[in-house]
């Protein structure tokens, strides 16, 4: 890599790093990328496209890489929640653009995210935080069933689980020791759990001005508790009820978690009482939206995303955001039990339906299947459109009624549920 070379500095560009490394050249500029774990830095192929490739999630060293290789940086840019921490912090070494560094931390820590909320006025579940597995119990009876427990360092749902009565959480204390990104699990949240409409909040900002992009709602098949979310998710518009309240919340989240530029995605749940936040991610979508929003919006996320942390202000925030068509997408589980997958039956006749963007099979036929709880292990799952919400929900239903997951109970196939992280 030639000294003095212009370059975006890109942060666990992993599940979305051939766009962003694309976005990047595109825009002139050569591509230096930053892995801040090893577990990240294990996955094939990981460092296709790189014109330097760093291994740290110490933002001191990854400035003095930076500096030994004579890299002009010209912005840090996150591309997984992993690397949101990373992000800021190095922005503010190099004197780049960035979200506000004294906030990074409650940004990537679910423990520091509540305690700032609270600090900040924004309303958040009751909770406690804990450093062993037998003080859950103790702090799960404290704040009352039904309760939640998750890692303050994961993503993706992995290591999540609700407790919805006293016995559940007898019968089946959390087993998962290590995060999505194979980190060890040192402290958790045990939070009320609150029972709600839930959604998924994606905004674009630039110097503190907010563009809403889109909000998604997560539907379930019934009423009951859950830990993980994905089941019917579809794009909600400005006359669903509870809209208005649920962007008016985001946007001071955003505020107070000193979000000012670049995409952000957010999660809360409406109660009788209120909005809760959930989640607050100051990086792109991970799932399908992005795609869609590229396949029928005409949006240019990975650029407008480097835009904003270049200091720019990408068109994006200066004109409406309207989609012609309705979002969807379906997420069918291993309910069955874990075990050796034989068959996704149906995938392929749910692929040629009309309104199909795409499917996505998370296994092969003889791979190892845990029951579903997390974002790394679904089994099948489908993005969608339709011309509204009426026609979306009819083709996830349709796909439901096509998908069935078979698997065959093998106790000598490995693992066991909750414990296993594919690649």
């Amino acid at each position: 890599m030639v000294r003095g070379t212009s370059a975006i500095v890109l942060v666990d560009p992993v599940r979305q790093g051939v766009p962003f490394k694309a976005a990047a050249r595109e825009l002139g500029h050569r591509v230096v990328s930053v892995y801040t774990h090893r577990y990240l830095a294990s996955l094939e192929r990981h460092a296709e496209g790189d014109d330097l490739s760093l291994y740290t999630a110490d933002p001191a060293e990854a400035e003095r890489l930076i500096a030994a290789a004579g890299v002009e940086a010209r912005a840090v840019v996150p591309c997984l929640e992993a690397g949101v921490h990373l992000t800021d912090v190095l922005a503010h070494r190099l004197g780049l653009p960035g979200n506000d560094h004294r906030l990074a931390w409650a940004r990537r820590n679910k423990a520091a995210m509540r305690a700032h909320a609270l600090r900040a006025g924004v309303r958040v579940p009751e909770f406690r935080l804990v450093h062993t597995l037998q003080e859950i119990v103790a702090a799960a009876h404290e704040v009352g069933f039904p309760v939640i427990v998750k890692p303050t360092m994961g993503a993706g749902s992995q290591g999540v689980r609700v407790y919805s009565t006293p016995a559940d959480l007898e019968n089946r204390p959390p087993a998962v020791t290590h995060d999505v990104y194979h980190e060890e699990i040192r402290e958790w949240l045990v939070e009320r759990y609150v029972r709600g409409k839930e959604f998924a909040v994606n905004f674009f900002s630039a110097d503190g001005d907010h563009r809403l992009v889109d909000m998604w709602e997560y539907l379930r098949p019934d009423g009951s508790d859950y830990d993980f979310p994905l089941w019917d998710i579809v794009q909600a518009d400005a006359g669903h009820p509870d809209f208005a309240r649920v962007e008016s919340c985001v946007r001071g989240v955003l505020d107070a978690f000193g979000i000012r530029r670049g995409p952000s995605h957010t999660e809360v749940k409406c109660a009788a009482d209120g909005v809760y936040l959930i989640e607050v991610g100051a990086r792109l979508s991970g799932g399908p939206a992005v795609d869609l929003w590229i396949a029928h919006g005409g949006l240019r996320p990975f650029h407008d995303t480097i835009a904003c942390y270049l200091g720019q202000r990408p068109d994006l925030l200066d004109r409406p955001v309207v989609f012609p068509v309705r979002f969807g997408s379906a997420v069918v589980h291993n309910e069955d039990g874990p075990g050796t997958l034989v068959a996704v039956h149906g995938a392929e006749e749910a692929a040629r339906l009309p309104g199909v963007d795409s499917v996505e099979l998370g296994y092969s036929p003889g791979q190892y299947v845990p029951l579903t709880h997390d974002n790394v292990s679904i089994p099948f799952s489908a993005a969608v459109h339709g011309p509204d919400s009426s026609a979306v929900l009819g083709t996830l239903a349709r796909i439901r009624s096509l998908v069935r997951v078979e698997t065959r109970a093998d106790a000598s196939a490995g693992g066991h549920d909750g414990a296993v992280v594919r690649s």
